[in-house]
């Protein structure tokens, strides 16, 4: 390229997957310095996917941000596991566990097998009224509506989550910019589908964020703290969770897609 140009490395990745074309897709950009955020939410635009993470060093840990589309949000289970997975797998590092450095505080990611344990912080939710604008958007009335930092509407079992066709104007204009659809699982512990339209995200594929609501909810109805979760969307994903106070634990393993270099004019950069 000319010297007109910067290059930077980009890996995509599959989080929560046991190999490529499953789990979520999340891209992974490592950075010397952050570069202007509109820069940054343009190549997270460009790439379309549900998330892309940047990260640079910052004294033996690592800052990390993640864009949607059309947002920068505080939370990304999927990107965070996609990111340690480029470090040790891609990056050479050797220790045990990274410490990121993010909007909801320090993430801690360590090595489990041929997989990856994250160390988030658990979320509680509330009983709140019933909504029939929530019932309209997803289609089926849930049995109970909790409030959290998503939407959280539970059903009786894991045929109605799966069925749900949602209206995705409707989704995208509730209160919550994240609906959770939840129920019991006929393999694993609970099932769950995420919606973000007002995120640019109509379903998102696995959503490690939205776990961190589930997994206290889940573990307080059936009385475990080791639970193993499935997001039943097109591509699936499987997430083992452990409940350890006001912490959650996520398993899960990725896989490399694609390494590629982006190619920026230095006059975006001004």
């Amino acid at each position: 390229m000319s010297e007109g140009f910067i290059e930077l490395p980009i890996y995509q990745v599959d989080a929560f997957a046991s190999g490529v074309f499953s789990g979520n897709p999340a891209a992974v950009v490592p950075l010397k310095v952050w570069l202007p955020d509109n820069v940054m939410m343009a190549i997270a635009a460009e790439n379309n996917l549900s998330e892309t993470a940047f990260f640079i060093e910052e004294k033996e840990r690592y800052a990390l941000r993640w864009f949607t589309p059309s947002a920068e949000v505080d939370l990304c289970g999927h990107a965070t596991l996609a990111t340690a997975h480029v470090l040790f797998s891609e990056l050479g590092y050797e220790r045990e566990s990274i410490a990121f450095e993010t909007r909801s505080g320090e993430l801690i990611v360590r090595r489990n097998g041929d997989g990856y344990v994250m160390d988030f912080p658990a979320s509680q939710t509330k009983e709140t009224g019933s909504s029939a604008a929530v019932t309209e958007a997803l289609g089926c009335a849930p049995v109970s509506l909790r409030d959290g930092t998503y939407a959280m509407a539970v059903y009786d079992d894991e045929t109605q989550v799966a069925a749900l066709t949602p209206n995705f104007d409707a989704v995208s204009k509730l209160p919550w910019w994240g609906v959770i659809a939840t129920a019991p699982g006929t393999n694993c512990d609970f099932v769950s589908r995420f919606f973000a339209p007002a995120k640019s995200i109509p379903e998102d594929p696995v959503t490690g964020s939205a776990h961190c609501l589930l997994a206290p909810y889940w573990s307080e109805r059936l009385g475990k703290t080791n639970l193993l979760a499935r997001q039943i969307s097109k591509r699936g994903g499987e997430i083992g969770c452990a409940v350890r106070g006001d912490r959650v634990e996520l398993s899960g393993r990725a896989a490399l897609y694609m390494t590629g270099t982006i190619h920026l004019r230095k006059e975006t950069m001004e």
